[in-house]
């Protein structure tokens, strides 16, 4: 059995890795955490046809205050609709933090993180995990499907107009300095 055992050790090894990476949430983001870190995943804002938004509604989980996102006209506005079960949006949480760390005090940069949680709960207790204190928006009504069409994590960068001019549906870096430019550029523009 012993010589069974050593001649299938890497085998054996491969096959629970892949159990675990199939199973735990947190195993799933910190490899996703790792390939960003290869650079992988990194984002970029191409020049392409912007479209406009059609306004929609959203919602602070806490308080029930609901808010039009045309309401942020004016400002450069960071959607990002994720989950806490979300392997790549746990993944990319971080370069989301990042990003929002640059610009937060920046009166032209607006950050909406809109949780798909069914429960609120888990994305509050991700958050505080996270030691990130944001506000915990969730969608109030349908949301057009150029903007999101359900997919985790889906990220969209409106304009000062209101026009998309990034849509990304899946996990991307945003905490590089290449994607903080090209921010600003569409805030100086």
């Amino acid at each position: 059995m012993k010589g069974l055992i050593r001649k299938n050790l890497q085998t054996i090894i491969g096959v629970i890795l892949i159990v675990v990476l199939f199973t735990n949430t947190g195993a799933k983001a910190w490899v996703l955490r790792r390939l960003m870190d290869l650079g992988i995943f990194n984002a970029h804002i191409q020049e392409k046809p912007v479209w406009d938004v059609a306004a929609f509604n959203y919602q602070d989980a806490a308080t029930g205050t609901v808010f039009n996102i045309s309401s942020l006209k004016g400002k450069v506005v960071f959607i990002s609709f994720w989950a806490s079960w979300c392997p790549p949006c746990r993944a990319e949480f971080s370069s989301v933090m990042s990003l929002y760390n640059r610009f937060k005090d920046n009166p032209h940069v607006a950050f909406i993180l809109i949780n798909e949680d069914d429960d609120p709960a888990k994305a509050r207790a991700f958050l505080e995990k996270e030691d990130a204190a944001l506000p915990i928006y969730k969608t109030a009504d349908m949301v057009p499907v150029s903007v999101y069409n359900g997919t985790l994590p889906t990220t969209v960068i409106l304009d000062k107009e209101g026009k998309i001019r990034y849509h990304h549906e899946g996990l991307a870096d945003y905490g590089k300095e290449d994607f903080a430019n090209q921010m600003i550029e569409i805030v100086n523009h």
